[in-house]
């Protein structure tokens, strides 16, 4: 079946364990993070004890919400970035333990011919699933080559979700397939299994332009950022930071190419296909896997 006629098995699919809380403490954390809200006054806004917070929070992030509180900050987000300094060669300082290293995601990685890109997916077929996730649902979808697709969406958006991935190639065959999504997902969001001996497969399908930032973002490592003038420079483009943008926001495997590490000059995090409370998710839940592995 193509794009077009394609019907999902399942319209719901549930919430994943905590994300559902941690999204909305996230959301007051983004919104008042200038006023430092207390452990207890996030606590009260999403029917939490102060207790019960802490642990289930810090059980996600690996951070505790004062913690994550500082990740999220603009100063937070300037010391991210590059500093005006060769791409991908600043340094990095957490702001609470000094200075962090962690094995980022091993990927291996190709890209499809301009003409098998050109053809919108003619002729190739991709499985996908839908999977329990640390930031919402994760919608997988994977070829004979590798991973090529990784969206979330809330429950209930299963649907919009799968129709804004397959409209990207909508002349692929599409197949529902757990069985194999499945052992995706779990390496994904699993750091533990962010092996450089069992390297992670994807296939980039984009432009020539597309794939070349695609590659750039995922030579950005975790706890690091970029912006999108240095990301120009450094695939030798220096005039084409809106192109850039462009790019990353059309980047079709979220978190795994992390075009969530893409920030504005200012460190502003700017737009998220995927929804900027969920970027901020993800940047703080890379500090927490940072700060656990310093």
């Amino acid at each position: 079946m193509n794009a077009q006629t394609a019907i999902l098995k399942k319209d719901i699919t549930p919430a994943g364990g905590d994300y559902e809380t941690v999204r909305r403490v996230i959301e007051k954390i983004s919104l008042d993070y200038r006023d430092q809200p207390s452990l207890d006054d996030l606590a009260a806004d999403v029917g939490e004890t102060s207790g019960g917070l802490q642990k289930l929070f810090t059980r996600w992030a690996g951070l505790s919400p004062k913690a994550f509180l500082q990740a999220v900050t603009l100063d937070h987000a300037r010391r991210l970035l590059d500093g005006g300094m060769p791409l991908l060669e600043a340094a990095y300082e957490v702001g609470m333990s000094g200075p962090g290293r962690l094995h980022d995601l091993f990927v291996t990685h190709e890209g499809m011919s301009p003409g098998e890109y050109k053809s919108r997916g003619e002729g190739l077929v991709i499985r996908y699933g839908f999977h329990i996730s640390p930031f919402g649902v994760a919608l997988v979808m994977v070829t004979d080559k590798g991973l090529a697709g990784l969206s979330f969406n809330d429950p209930g958006g299963e649907r919009a979700a799968f129709a804004d991935m397959s409209g990207r190639w909508p002349n692929a065959t599409y197949v529902e397939s757990l069985a194999d999504t499945a052992p995706y997902a779990a390496r994904i969001f699993d750091p533990a299994r962010w092996r450089a001996e069992e390297p992670l497969r994807v296939v980039l399908i984009g432009t020539d332009f597309q794939l070349r930032v695609w590659e750039a973002l995922l030579r950005i490592p975790m706890g690091r950022a970029c912006t999108y003038s240095a990301i120009a420079a450094g695939i030798g483009k220096p005039s084409a930071s809106r192109a850039v943008g462009a790019a990353v926001g059309a980047n079709p495997i979220s978190f795994v190419v992390p075009c969530h590490r893409a920030l504005g000059k200012s460190g502003a995090l700017t737009g998220y296909h995927w929804g900027l409370t969920r970027k901020r998710a993800i940047l703080g839940w890379e500090a927490g896997q940072v700060v656990a592995h310093a």
